[in-house]
């Protein structure tokens, strides 16, 4: 690493031990607040959708239809896709969650959030995603969309954590990725197992996400940490 890339290295790396307090703190407070949590669904997409585009509204469509059937909506506190998440979730009278991260740019929390928890860490945070969350749906984004995605499938793939849906919404924006999946990285390469492709499902509106999550989540849901679902086929 460049020393002058953050001040002196030697000093950055020497802080490392003490780091370890901040780390754990946010793991504390997150789990503290997140306790209760049992039918969440977190919901991804770009911090840069405007009100105006479509997939702002089916967000918020989307959001309004799982808090009305009792889920609580998670997302990442932001703006976009997130605000349209949230904002469905108040308008329908329950409860959302963002687990905001500290950016210089991008990141301020929405007002339509109903708890708010503030991470440092990106790995904290997605911690958080990943143990409380029944379902993950994602909408178009960019690189931390596709981080969120990917961390994920990763995580279903090799089995570190529950089975669950992981729903993409936007047959277009979506499409070019999986052929590229399916005939490069499996059929070309190997690089993955055909059942990995059945880890997600693509739907184009909020109505065909909730069909979905109906069909794959049962009535009464399991505590994440202590029950392992199996989509159905």
């Amino acid at each position: 690493m460049d020393n002058t890339t953050f001040g002196n290295a030697d000093d950055f790396r020497k802080m490392d031990p003490w780091r370890i307090f901040r780390i754990m703190a946010e793991f504390i407070e997150g789990f503290e607040a997140m306790a209760h949590i049992h039918r969440g669904i977190s919901i991804f997409g770009s911090a840069r959708t405007p009100e105006g585009d479509p997939f702002y509204a089916e967000a918020r469509k989307l959001a309004g239809i799982l808090t009305k059937e009792g889920y609580t909506v998670i997302t990442g506190g932001g703006p976009g896709i997130m605000e349209a998440a949230n904002r469905g979730a108040k308008e329908a009278g329950g409860e959302s969650i963002g687990l905001n991260i500290d950016l210089p740019f991008e990141q301020d929390p929405n007002p339509y959030i109903g708890k708010l928890l503030s991470f440092r860490y990106f790995f904290c945070r997605k911690v958080m995603f990943s143990k409380y969350s029944q379902a993950i749906v994602t909408f178009p984004g960019g690189f931390g969309t596709m981080d969120e995605l990917f961390e994920h499938l990763t995580l279903i793939q090799t089995m570190k954590i529950p089975t669950m849906p992981i729903i993409l919404v936007g047959v277009d924006f979506w499409k070019g990725m999986l052929e590229w999946v399916d005939k490069t990285v499996l059929k070309e390469h190997s690089y993955i197992s055909p059942p990995d492709l059945n880890i997600f499902r693509l739907v184009d509106t909020a109505e065909e996400a909730a069909a979905e999550l109906r069909e794959w989540l049962p009535k009464t849901l399991p505590n994440r940490t202590s029950g392992r679902h199996v989509p159905k086929k």
